[in-house]
Parts: C-alpha cells; sequence; structure tokens
C-alpha cells in the first residue's frame, strides 16, 4: 500500500479565554498556521492540492466554510486551492489528517495540508446549538435519538465524572495529574522544546505590537495546594476545571504528502503515518472510547503497547489519560512528555493537528521512532493514529 508522509507540522502558542489571542478574527488565525507549514515546508504554494481543517463550533466567525476561508485569507496560498470544514468534535482535526492521508494513499491526491481552528473566546464552546436553542429554531436531539436515550442530556463533564468513578480516581489523584502536566509543560516551555512546533502571530497589546510564541495556560508556579483548592464542578464529583483542558484559542496545521510529491518537490519528510484509526462506543460515559481505539489500532497495526515510544493522548480530564494508561498498561513517563491540554490547552477543533506536531517533534527531540495519538471526542468517539519519526 502507497505511504502517507508528514512533511512539516506547526501550531500556534495557546491563547487563554479572553487572553492573547482573543482579538484575532478565526479565519486569520488559521491562515496563519496554513501559511507557516507552507513556508516550513518549501513546497510551491500552487502545488497544494486540498486543505482539510476541523473546527467544532462552525457558526459565528467560523462559519460559512472556516477553512476555505482561511485559504482566502492566507499570504501565500492561491485562491486556486479548495477547501473543506469537518467536524468530529475534540478529533476534527486528527480526522483531517486521516481524510489527508487517506486521500494520498489512495492516489486521489498527492498533497494536502490537514489543519484546524478554534477561537474558543470568539465562537464559545456550545454557542452553535445553544444559540439555536434559545431562538426557538430546534433542538440537535430528534424525537428518534430521544426515544433511544431518553431524558439524556450529552455531557462531557458527566461523562469525566463517570470515567473517574468506574476507575476508582481520587480527586486527590487528579489534581497530582493535573500539577504533573503544567510541570512537564513548563520544563518544556523553558527549555525551548515548543520551539520547532510553535508559528508566532502578531497581536495588538496595551503595550503594542507583539508576537504571541509561548502557551498562556501554563501555571509557571504551579502547586499541588493551588490546584486542590479549585472549586468541583459538581459538589458530589472530583473534577475541578484544575484537571480539566483549558478553554483555548488556537490554530494549527500538518503537511500530508505521497511518495511521488517528495520526489518531484525535493521535500524531507520528518515522519510516516503508520496506522489510521477510528472507533465509536458508549455516547453517554463518551470519554472512554480511546482506550478501546487503541486496542484496535494496534492490533491493526500488529504492535504492542510497548512498541511505542511517545503518547500523545489528550487531556480533555485528567481520567482520560488515567484510564488510558490503567486500560493499555503504558508506561506513563512515555506520556504526554511536554505536558497536555489541562496546562496548554484544548482548541477543539485545532487539538488533532496541534498533538501532532507536538508529538512528531518530541519523537524526532528523543531520537524516537514510533509515537501514537488518541483523543476522546464527543458522541463517543476516538481517533487514534501512529506513526513513525524519520
Amino acid at each position: 500500500m502507497p505511504h502517507a508522509y508528514i512533511v512539516e507540522a506547526v501550531r500556534t502558542a495557546g491563547g487563554k479565554r479572553g487572553g492573547r489571542l482573543a482579538g484575532v478574527h478565526p479565519v486569520d488565525l488559521a491562515a496563519v498556521s496554513l501559511d507557516a507549514v507552507t513556508q516550513r515546508s518549501g513546497i510551491d504554494p500552487a502545488s497544494i492540492e486540498d486543505v482539510v481543517m476541523g473546527c467544532v463550533s462552525q457558526g459565528g466567525e467560523q462559519a460559512m466554510q472556516v477553512g476555505r476561508n482561511a485559504v482566502l485569507a492566507s499570504k501565500l496560498l492561491p485562491q486556486s486551492t479548495p477547501a473543506v470544514t469537518i467536524d468530529r468534535q475534540c478529533g476534527s482535526s486528527q480526522q483531517a489528517i486521516q481524510f489527508a492521508a487517506q486521500a494520498v494513499m489512495s492516489g486521489t491526491q498527492d498533497v494536502v495540508i490537514a489543519a484546524g481552528v478554534e477561537s474558543m473566546s470568539r465562537v464559545p464552546m456550545g454557542s452553535t446549538a445553544m444559540f439555536h436553542m434559545k431562538e426557538g429554531l430546534g433542538n440537535y436531539k430528534s424525537p428518534g435519538l430521544e426515544a433511544k436515550y431518553p431524558g439524556i442530556q450529552w455531557s462531557q463533564f458527566m461523562g469525566a465524572e463517570m470515567l473517574a468513578k468506574k476507575h476508582g480516581f481520587s480527586k486527590d489523584d487528579l489534581d497530582r495529574f493535573a500539577l504533573d502536566s503544567h510541570r512537564k509543560a513548563a520544563a518544556a516551555s523553558g527549555a525551548g522544546a515548543f520551539g520547532q512546533e510553535i508559528v508566532g502571530v502578531t497581536i495588538d497589546t496595551a503595550e503594542g505590537e507583539a508576537c504571541h510564541t509561548v502557551d498562556e495556560g501554563i501555571r509557571f508556579d504551579a502547586t499541588l495546594e493551588g490546584i486542590a483548592g479549585v472549586k468541583l464542578l459538581s459538589p458530589e464529583g472530583s473534577i475541578t476545571a484544575a484537571s480539566s483542558s483549558q478553554i483555548c484559542d488556537g490554530s494549527s496545521a500538518v503537511l500530508v504528502v505521497s511518495e511521488a510529491a517528495l520526489k518531484a518537490h525535493g521535500l524531507t519528510p520528518i515522519a510516516r503515518i503508520h496506522n489510521l484509526t477510528v472507533t465509536a462506543g458508549d455516547p453517554v460515559i463518551m470519554l472512554e472510547e480511546p482506550l478501546f481505539a487503541t486496542d484496535r489500532a494496534l492490533q491493526r497495526a500488529g504492535m504492542r503497547i510497548g512498541d511505542i515510544d511517545l503518547y500523545e493522548v489528550n487531556e480533555a480530564f485528567a481520567p482520560v489519560p488515567m484510564a488510558w494508561l490503567k486500560h493499555t498498561g503504558a508506561d506513563p513517563e512515555k506520556l504526554n512528555v511536554n505536558g497536555g491540554a489541562i496546562a496548554l490547552g484544548h482548541p477543539l477543533g485545532a487539538s488533532g493537528t496541534k498533538l501532532m506536531a507536538t508529538l512528531v517533534h518530541a519523537l524526532k527531540a528523543r531520537g524516537k521512532r514510533y509515537g501514537l495519538q488518541t483523543m476522546c471526542e464527543g458522541g463517543g468517539v476516538a481517533n487514534v493514529t501512529i506513526v513513525e519519526a524519520l
């Protein structure tokens, strides 16, 4: 079977809700990553055959085909570059990578950018559903869906609490995991570990124009006492905002090409895509599916968890990667080595390509071979992508 290669992978530094990236329109924010991945790869922009853009809240400034609008706002891509916007919830841009790889592996296309964007400051999470409901324009839960799941309110917060309880994690366990995420992210940021993946975003500040290059959510002075003192989201639960992913603004992009394109354009790959898997399960607990998707991906790849050198498991809530570690028996020292979404933020539709940028550059920096990326997604879906660093 033909292979799909990653030539370059970039992301913006995360911006907190109402923070340093809140003044940037999401179309322009997405264009920054499209331009950066194109420029850094050295490919002729006219050679890019498609852009697959992940975005979850496709309303307001992210409506009207945000992927295509980002191409049109780009400084490098010609208007002849097609684009499509997709929604697989939190896994949207990881699915974008998989769609791009499938296009390349099928021989349909040779050069595709997989990307993602989410400005959670400017288009609040859930607003695309809540706005219509408040205006009397209908509910996404149909009569048929209600008949199958009567009285169920789909809630990732509820799913996180269910997951923590099922796997026996205490609030103290979750708080310690959250502290570790901040410590790893702070160490990575301080050591310049994100230098190869981050693209600067020009922003306006009270002091004048600046370039945003440092993840705004990292608590460099985080303590267990501080994290433990954060209010519970549910009085009877164990999850707090401190053990959950941060609301975040950001964009990211990955250039995926065929072997023929490598030769034709003189490109040097940094990774080969080794396996593509997506599965679905219980939509109520919702967040547990990465465990079973990983089992399936390893089986299909003919690999064991110990064959993987680094793992990126999205920290939507602390119990997700914790349950994943428990289920797979994976080495905790290989997990989210530069911190995760608890510290770095989770810009929904941008997180898939964001995590891939971190994963491939971390593999390269450490001289490691195989990396596995997975994340929980609304509706009980999960993607798994295994890559081989080159």
